[in-house]
């Protein structure tokens, strides 16, 4: 009965990454839903195409070779629904990351309330922010109205007053913004989004019509206590879309597949991770991560509420160049286990930046990848987590709040020689804290699934709970201070099988109990010296668990993690690390 309703239920999901293009393919096998095939081309949204189209052709195309199965007419055009032939697909859905990051500026009355709410907003596209205006900018009319000129923005965000609240401030403002979007050459002008004070909200139209494409959406900012984005991230989505079609005729063509449907790939990501946050744990929240060529993404979700951060400044590949921006050489140095100079590291990020593409062809590289890896990680974490909830015991923001599960994707992640270096690169980038499992998104699914949860749910639901995602493997990483090489844990794991295995595990180190792939097992975890492992400080209990590539990973080295100022020591430190999860 299930392959009857089910038969003709294919999936086809397009990603245009800044470098990589996606063609991923999904139907119904033995009556459930499952992930089948994947493909990949260049992306031509740049030199020398200029049109993305090619590459999403040029995927597809890749992928008809590798399940033999025809997804194109004649003329070029998608066969859907699916023929009784067994070609074309019966939904098609596309997400984007590529391109430049849209230029915005912000506007809002103070720096502290509605602008740092316009910036959070900002966060959740691709974009970056170029202007900010407010009322501590103490500029003048004629100053604001050149700047926006100057800048030629792709989108305008305003905001500012709570409701009910001040309304003048941000109407001198608002006619700095229309004059100059009125003074700016056809094709130049911006997308205005107006998230502010709604009692203003028709002087908005009405200065704004037949002058910008603009959008009006709920207050940001209703009070100075809340902050509320979901709404306004909704209509960013719709904006992005818009300017993407104005750099790509192409694209809009081909997302007349989906019904006009494309959306940002970290927009997808984050759908997967909020679904998933009222699936597990109440307790704890979800966390996913995805590490790209041109930005990471970082989403956190609790009990359905979800936070974004997009961050394109921070890619592994063509923003080499601006990473120094965020963090020094020093920093990136520290977590390399072996002996490079800062010349040397400084060298390759400017060639990563002339030439995108490139791979790393030694294990010096190779490290120097991983090390930004972690760095950057990093990076993302302290700027999220002003949006985590806060816990009573642990305000440090470098320690984590507990989550279950935390995923991870990108090809930074996803293409490492050893998944252990993947697992190290995780830990020692987001520290996390507590008990939680590893999933990697080995085939880069998650932003898939999160566009085709518009189309069909139960594909979603299913290929999640197929092992389309790789468990690493169970973290448990105490949280406490205490000498380096104090017993801090007592464990003792019991296997399907009866045999039972004690540890003491000590402080300062990384270890491995051993559980096969997918098994389970029990382990009784009691903590010392007041460590906590999500139980309360000292408070231990039982775990069921399950055995991922690498087993599960203890790691007693603290949280935030401390580096020795001796650089021969920090590499020894590394490659113990390292050595520790190979074993």
């Amino acid at each position: 009965m299930m392959t009857s309703i089910f038969a003709s239920e294919s999936l086809l999901a397009v990603d245009i990454g800044t470098t990589k293009t996606n063609a991923q393919f999904f139907d119904v096998i033995d009556g459930h839903y499952r992930f089948v095939a994947a493909q990949s081309a260049d992306t031509t949204l740049g030199y020398p195409y200029w049109d993305a189209g090619e590459g999403i052709r040029l995927a597809i195309k890749q992928l008809e070779g590798l399940i033999g199965r025809i997804f194109f007419r004649s003329d070029g055009s998608l066969i859907t629904p699916s023929a009784m032939d067994n070609s074309g697909v019966d939904s098609f859905v596309m997400t984007m990351s590529a391109g430049e990051p849209l230029k915005v500026v912000a506007v809002g009355l103070v720096d502290e309330v509605s602008v740092e709410s316009v910036h959070h907003l900002a966060a959740t596209t691709y974009a970056s922010i170029v202007d900010t205006m407010s009322l501590n900018d103490r500029r003048n009319q004629e100053s604001r109205i050149d700047a926006i000129i100057r800048t030629r923005p792709d989108l305008v965000i305003m905001a500012g007053g709570i409701e009910g609240g001040a309304s003048q401030s941000i109407k001198k403002l608002l006619t700095a913004v229309g004059l100059a979007c009125y003074l700016l050459p056809k094709g130049y002008k911006p997308q205005v989004l107006y998230a502010g004070n709604q009692q203003i909200a028709d002087e908005v139209r009405s200065s704004l019509e037949g002058i910008a494409e603009f959008k009006v959406t709920e207050n940001i900012r209703p009070t100075l206590e809340v902050e509320q984005i979901a709404p306004a991230q909704k209509q960013l989505v719709e904006i992005f879309r818009k300017i993407r079609y104005k750099q790509s005729a192409s694209i809009k063509e081909i997302d007349a597949w989906t019904n006009y449907h494309l959306i940002p790939t970290a927009t997808g990501f984050e759908r997967v991770i909020r679904f998933l946050s009222n699936i597990y744990d109440p307790g704890k929240g979800v966390l996913g991560i995805d590490i790209g060529a041109s930005s990471i993404t970082i989403v956190s979700a609790f009990t359905g509420k979800s936070s974004l951060g997009i961050y394109p400044q921070l890619g592994i590949g063509r923003n080499g160049s601006t990473i120094l921006r965020f963090c020094t050489l020093a920093e990136i140095r520290r977590w390399m286990p072996y002996e490079v100079t800062e010349d040397f590291i400084r060298d390759y990020l400017y060639n990563t930046t002339i030439y995108p593409d490139s791979l790393p062809t030694t294990f010096e590289e190779l490290s120097i990848d991983h090390a930004i890896s972690r760095q950057l990680m990093r990076f993302a974490v302290e700027k999220i987590s002003k949006r985590f909830p806060k816990r009573d015991l642990y305000q440090d923001k470098w320690i984590l709040p507990w989550f279950e599960p935390i995923i991870a994707s990108g090809g930074v992640l996803t293409n490492t020689p050893t998944p252990s270096q993947a697992m190290l690169m995780l830990l020692d980038g987001l520290q996390p804290a507590g008990v939680t499992t590893i999933l990697l998104d080995k085939s880069n699914l998650v932003s898939s699934l999160g566009a085709a949860a518009g189309v069909n749910p139960a594909l979603v639901v299913q290929v999640l709970g197929s092992n389309a995602l790789i468990n690493l493997g169970t973290v448990i990483a105490p949280v406490g201070i205490t000498k380096r090489g104090t017993t801090i844990l007592n464990l003792q794991i019991t296997y399907e099988d009866g045999r039972k295995l004690s540890r003491e595990v000590k402080f300062g180190s990384i270890e491995v109990l051993p559980l096969a792939y997918r098994e389970k097992a029990s382990i009784r975890v009691q903590p010392l010296h007041r460590f906590d492992v999500g139980m309360g400080p000292g408070q231990g209990g039982s775990l069921q668990v399950v055995g991922g590539v690498l087993g599960v990973v203890i790691d007693t080295r603290g949280r935030p993690l401390n580096f020795s100022t001796d650089l021969t020591q920090q590499r020894a430190r590394m490659v113990k690390w390292m050595q520790s999860l190979e074993t």
